[in-house]
């Protein structure tokens, strides 16, 4: 059987613009914040219960955030979400040309 010769492409560096979707810098950003959002739970040892309970959002949307399941959340509640687990956030935005 003959081996086939697979050509690396390199990413652009936001996995959502290289499949192809419409809100792909928006996605990725919320990508961004979600995974902050997690690495806040797993810093405190917060379950979801104990998460809700200390800020007062649903456990159902810990959940969520989690799971990646993130088609329900805006930027600004998930911005707000990190805030009210006690970080704060610095946002530095580059305009650039499209190709």
């Amino acid at each position: 059987m003959k081996a086939e010769k697979l050509e690396v492409v390199r990413g652009s560096g936001n996995v959502f613009r290289d499949l192809g979707h419409e809100n792909a810098d928006a996605e990725q950003f919320k990508a961004i914040l979600a995974a902050e959002i997690i690495k806040a739970l797993d810093r405190e040892h917060l379950t979801v219960r104990a998460a809700h309970e200390r800020t007062g959002i649903a456990a159902a949307d810990f959940s969520r955030i989690r799971n990646a399941d993130l088609g329900r959340f805006t930027v600004d509640r998930l911005m707000s979400i990190i805030n009210r687990l006690g970080s704060r956030i610095d946002v530095k935005i580059r305009i650039r040309r499209a190709a």
